[in-house]
Order: structure tokens, then sequence, then C-alpha cells
């Protein structure tokens, strides 16, 4: 069972319709096949029996049902047609929406140790092998097994020797297939590593040709793509150069099965103990019966290897999601209750305690890796801590849905992602169900409704991938229209006004004001002029809180943050000289 979940990438009921239409059909294409052998036996009884007659109207009546069967082949391969490649990409379909939307509810660690190009091939390559297995693979290796299996019951009520010959080397065959399987599977895993790791180094590649570009990598950057091409090939020419020989002695062993048949037939033909027309009809079932079952051998070698992709599939699904049921509460103060949380097994926070009073302007400032932007992920639960807990209210963040808790937070993050979509539908992703005039109001609110009027179309303007048609300010005042949308209790800035020129900073800054608004806000800044009003200010140092307090406070104890504020100071001044 667990083979067709892996095949179905964990829909092993979607080959239901397929098999049963595509046996109906494999048992209707026997239907000329018996009359065809009838046909044969009327032909060669007179040759055989020289006072009998040739029965000239039960051959005319074999002719009508011939055609007969040939309108009932059609009449059963068009459901079987349609049940396999409907049902194939109906479940491809399905399962890449399906996966799609659980990588979503996964802890973004787990996403972090997952490389993108292996995703990415998992949700094209991967589920491709499964379209092709449930549409072709599987109903295929059903309906080339269903034939034989009639042939051999039908054949020994015939000749009981005769059929044991023709099937003497099928067993060996089997076995010969059912043996290697370890190193067919062993192969095919080497085959897709080599494969994943080649769309690994080409994602790799594209997403830095701008630096490639820059700094003439052609070294070993390129010989990295190159070595992942030249490893996939060379696993392609090994499963295809060891497999192939256990296929075709496989294959070998079944028609060898011809020759032993005609052996006994021969041996008891001359002993006078068979018929010609008996000898004459297995030769006809013999040439014929051989054709599905080496489709079934050719066909078992990638069925084994579209398993692998399919169970791939179904173990990531099987990966948990992030736990929570309880719906968040109405207050809208956090706190980290001394919380530790490292990166794999590097520590980004070490015993932190923080309170964020509801309505109140909180500050993290701190050295670069001091663990700044990890408080934030924690507080929108994209991670779960390692020891202690952060809490919304009274209540633990780790007991409450993701999603219901992600519905009170908006973000506002340095390095904005924007969709290639239009502006009116990437600002809407903060409510999906907003209208015109709410879109317009959240983007003159954050200060990007005039620039957006002078796009081409407006609105209805579309952004590159990543927003790469606008500026950095542009799309960071459309993060912050997103936010204003979304108009949640609480607000995480991660550094929004970094990185700008002084004009996009005030246009920011203004908007950001506007945001923040009887809002619970948490902001992570560089700019430390930009929080010099902030209710609280945590400083952080190698993910432990040296200081805490207002501007004035902090200043006045000449630690840390009196340091990095002289530092800003003394910089603020600098200019080019010639």
């Amino acid at each position: 069972m667990s083979t067709l979940s892996n095949i179905t990438a964990g829909k092993p009921r979607a080959l239901l319709k397929p098999v049963f239409y595509t046996t109906i059909a494999n048992l209707a294409s026997i239907v000329p096949f018996v009359l065809l052998v009838e046909a044969a036996r009327l032909i060669f009884e007179p040759f055989v029996h020289p006072d009998a007659p040739l029965n000239t109207g039960r051959l005319w009546w074999i002719c009508a049902w011939l055609i007969a069967s040939l309108v009932l082949l059609f009449l059963t391969e068009m459901p079987a047609y349609r049940a396999q490649f409907g049902g194939a990409y109906s479940v491809a379909a399905e399962g890449r929406a399906r996966l799609a939307e659980h990588l979503r509810k996964l802890s973004l660690g787990y996403l972090n140790k997952r490389d993108p190009g292996d995703l990415a091939n998992m949700m094209m390559g991967d589920f491709a092998m499964v379209e092709h297995g449930i549409s072709h693979l599987v109903p295929q290796m059903i309906g080339a097994l269903i034939m034989p299996v009639i042939a051999i019951v039908g054949l020994s009520f015939i000749d009981w020797r005769m059929a044991l010959a023709l099937f003497a080397a099928f067993p060996v065959a089997i076995m010969l297939v059912l043996l290697t399987s370890g190193i067919q599977r062993k192969l095919g895993a080497q085959h897709m590593r080599a494969k994943i790791d080649a769309a690994n180094r080409l994602q790799e590649y594209l997403n830095g040709i701008r630096v490639i570009k820059a700094y003439n990598l052609t070294g070993e950057r390129f010989v990295r793509l190159e070595k992942s091409f030249r490893e996939f090939m060379r696993q392609s020419i090994r499963i295809e150069g060891l497999l192939g020989p256990i296929v075709l002695a496989a294959i070998a062993c079944i028609r060898a099965g011809l020759t032993l048949m005609v052996i006994a037939g021969t041996y008891l033909l001359a002993g006078g103990n068979l018929d010609l027309i008996t000898f004459v009809m297995f030769l006809l079932v013999g040439t014929r019966i051989f054709d599905p079952l080496t489709t079934a051998l050719v066909n078992y070698a990638e069925f084994r290897y579209h398993e692998q992709a399919g169970e791939r599939i179904v173990d990531l699904l099987a990966e948990p999601t992030m736990p929570g049921e309880l719906h968040p509460p109405d207050e809208n103060d956090v706190t980290l209750d001394h919380v530790s949380f490292g990166y794999n097994e590097k520590l980004a926070l070490d015993n932190v305690s923080m309170h964020m009073p509801t309505g109140s302007f909180t500050a993290l400032v701190g050295p670069s890796g001091s663990g700044k932007s990890t408080v934030l992920r924690l507080i929108a639960r994209f991670y779960d801590p390692t020891s202690g807990q952060v809490l919304l209210g009274q209540q633990p963040l780790a007991k409450m849905d993701p999603e219901a808790l992600l519905s009170r937070i908006s973000m506002v993050f340095q390095d904005v992602y924007l969709f290639q979509d239009t502006i009116a539908n990437n600002i809407r992703f903060g409510k999906r169900d907003a209208t015109q005039k709410e879109i317009e109001t959240a983007a003159r609110q954050a200060c990007c409704h005039e620039f957006i009027m002078q796009l081409p179309n407006g609105y209805e303007t579309m952004v590159g991938e990543g927003g790469s048609t606008l500026s950095g300010g542009e799309k960071q005042r459309i993060s912050i229209a997103r936010a204003m949308l979304k108009n949640a209790p609480i607000v995480l800035l991660d550094e929004a006004t970094a990185s700008l020129d002084p004009e996009n900073e005030a246009h920011i800054q203004q908007a950001i004001d506007r945001l923040i608004q009887g809002r619970t806000v948490i902001a992570i800044a560089h700019r430390l002029k930009t929080i010099r009003h902030a209710d609280q200010i945590y400083v952080l140092d190698q993910g432990r809180v040296v200081e805490a307090g207002k501007h004035d406070e902090l200043i006045a104890r000449h630690g840390l943050y009196a340091k990095l504020w002289g530092l800003q100071q003394q910089t603020s001044g600098w200019h080019i000289s010639s």
C-alpha cells in the first residue's frame, strides 16, 4: 500500500478509476484476440480433418464480431483514457496546491534547512513524475499483467503442458527484477540527488548572475555549475547502463518461454500427443502474450524511480506543521520570558526577557548579529524558542494558531518582496477583500499614491518579480500601505528606513508615524535618531539584553547605547573630500 501511496503522492484512491477503466479496456482488448484464435482454428480444421468442410458461416459471424469488438474497444478505451489523464493531472494540480499550503504552515527553521532548488524541483519535477505514473505506468502495468494471467488460466484448460512450457521462465524473470530492486532504488536515489544538485546550482547561478558578471567569476562558481551538470550526466548514464542489462535479462527470460513452448510442442506433436490446431493456437498466443509482459518489465524500473519521487513528496507532507489551536487574546502586550533560541547550534538569544506594553513603542538596538531580528521572528512565531516562552497577553504563542496570531500582526521588513502582480493586488495582500477605495486610502497614508498614479496603468501596473521594476523607496512605501490596510494592533518594523536616500526616508518616516499610531510597536533601529522618543529601548549584544530604558537614561549610563549614539553623531558630519 505504501508503494501506491508514494506513486500517487499520498492519494492512492486516485488510482481506483484509472485502474478500473483500464482493466475493463484490457479485458475488451482480449475479445478480438480470442476471436482470431477461433478463426485460426476453423481455418486449420479442414487440414487436420480432410472430411470436415470449412465452416464459412461461422467465419463470417466471427468477422462481424471482430467489427463489433473494435467498437467495444473504442467505447471502453475512451473512459479509460479520460480517467487516466484526468485523474493524473487532477492529483498533480491538487497536490501542488496542497504542498504549497503545507509549506506555508511549516516553521521557517525547517524551510531554511531545505534548498529552494530542491523544493522547486519537488513541486514541478516530482509531481510531473506522479502525473506520468498515474496516467501511464500503473494502468499499463496492471493491463500488461491481466492478459497473461487470463491467458495462462485459459491455456491450462486446453493443454497444461504447453501452458507450463510457455510460462516456465516467467518466475525467473520476476525473481531477477525483485532481487535487483535494491540496486534500482540505490541508483534512482543517486540519480535524483544529482538532478536536484544540478537544479540547485542552476538556481544559484541565475540568482547570482549580477555578481558573476560584476566580478568576472568564470572560475569557481561556474565550475560548480558545470560539475553538477557533468555529475547529472554521469548518473544518468550509470542508471541506464546498469539497469538496462537487468531489464534485458528479465525480458530474455520471459521470451525464452516461447522457445521452450515450441520445443515442447514439437516434441508432443511428433509423439502424437498434440494436434496441429492446438500447436498453432499456442504459437499465435505465444507471439502476442509476451509484448505486454515486456512492457510491464520496462515500466517497472521507471515505476520504482517515479515512486521515489512520490515518496519525497509524501515525506514532506508528513512533516509536522507548527502546533497551536488557541485564538489570540484581546490584549496586545508582548512579553519574552527568559527566551533562548539558536539557529542550528549557534545561539542567537540567551535568556532574554522583555515586556512591550499595549500601545507602547519599543525599540531594539545593538550591533549586527546581536539578535534583534530574531526577537521579531519569535514574536511573529516564524520560530518557537528553544527555552522560555513568548507571551501575547498572558497566553503563550506556542499554544496559538499561527495563522490567527499573524492576523493580529503587521510587519514591514527592510528587504521588501513584491509579487509579480498588479500594485493594487500587492497592497491587497494586507486585506484580501479590500475595495479599491480602501487600497487608495492606505496608499495615501503610506505616501505612495502620487507615484502610483504616475505609472502607466496606475494601480493596475504590473510589478516585476520581487518588485524589480520599482525603486527601494517605492517598494518600501507599498509594503507600508499593505500594513496600513491590514490594520493589525501589533506592528513589527525591521529597520524600514535603512539604506534609503534622505527624500525617501522622509516619506517613509512620515508613513510609519501614521502606521504606528495607537498600536503596539516593536522596531529594530540602526539610525538611533529615529527612536529617540521611544517609550523604551532594549540594547542587545551577543544575544543578551545589556541595557534597557529611555534615550536620555541610556545616554547618561555611558554604556553600549551611548557609545553607538556617539559614533553615529560623529559620522553624521562626514563628507567625501577631494
